[in-house]
């Protein structure tokens, strides 16, 4: 198996509803690419929050998911967890959480999306160097820039 691909995504605005926003950019067009997504939320709440989003964010397109608990049998092409391994491994992985899952390695694209909150930033230079320490060089992309 080839090496994951990591991208990060720096958003120009704070507050996790940018990062969940854009989380369903990324999930539609994973999805529309065929690929299984396993989505990491920060919480419970985050990810019923998402969960919700994804079903209204766009009046173009339906995403096919749910939520699932750690470990289960996941059918549908997005699952939206908030901790433990996915009951499958997907080809990609939004990551959401502040740390990084040890079976990450397993997926083909790993996205990170930050927010410009300087808490988020912050973990998310951690994973960035967790990432490199472990042989990934990890791409960034600063979507604010024009």
């Amino acid at each position: 198996m080839a090496e994951p691909r990591v991208t990060f995504y720096v958003l120009p605005e704070a507050g996790n509803e940018a990062r969940l926003r854009f989380a369903c950019r990324l999930v539609e067009k994973a999805y529309l690419g065929e690929h299984r997504v396993v989505v990491r939320c920060a919480s419970p709440d985050a990810a019923r929050e998402l969960d919700e989003l994804l079903w209204r964010f766009s009046d173009q397109s339906f995403v096919p998911h749910e939520l699932v608990p750690p470990g289960s049998g996941d059918a549908a092409p997005v699952s939206i967890c908030c901790d433990g391994k996915p009951g499958r491994l997907p080809d990609v992985l939004v990551n959401l959480r502040d740390d990084v899952p040890d079976w990450y390695g397993r997926c083909e694209r790993i996205a990170e999306i930050l927010d410009a909150s300087e808490e988020c930033r912050r973990a998310g230079r951690e994973r960035f160097r967790h990432y490199r320490e472990n042989g990934r060089e990890p791409e960034t992309h600063n979507m604010g820039a024009a």
